[in-house]
Parts: structure tokens; C-alpha cells; sequence
């Protein structure tokens, strides 16, 4: 039986270097205003969505830049 690829929910450091061209430190201080500003915990992953959101990136250029 055919399993599609799943795709990611979660974005990480490196995703936010890649897509800003930001260095590591300011992807971690991206990804750490997210969670300020969604009151996340510190154990709970920023999703592809809100980052997007907070962003202001449209989704469905940011998907295909990441694998």
C-alpha cells in the first residue's frame, strides 16, 4: 500500500534561516517572539501556520522552501 510523504506541521531554526537569511541567533529570537506572542510553552512547537501568520508570509510560498 502507497504512503504519501508526510509532510511537516513544525518549523525550526534552520527552516527560519532559510527562509529570512537570518543568522541562527535571530531564527531562535524569531521563533522565541512567536512563542511570546502566542503564549506557548516552552516544550510546544511554533507551527508552519502561525509562523506564516506572525510573519505575514503567504503559506503557500513558505511550504514549498520547506522539506
Amino acid at each position: 500500500m502507497y504512503k504519501p510523504a508526510m509532510k511537516r506541521i513544525c518549523i525550526y531554526t534552520k527552516d527560519v534561516q532559510l527562509i529570512t537569511g537570518k543568522s541562527e541567533r535571530q531564527a531562535r529570537n524569531i521563533l522565541m517572539s512567536i512563542k511570546d506572542a502566542y503564549a506557548k510553552k516552552k516544550h510546544q512547537p511554533i507551527t508552519i501556520h502561525e509562523f506564516c501568520e506572525y510573519m505575514d508570509f503567504d503559506l503557500d510560498k513558505i511550504i514549498p522552501l520547506i522539506k
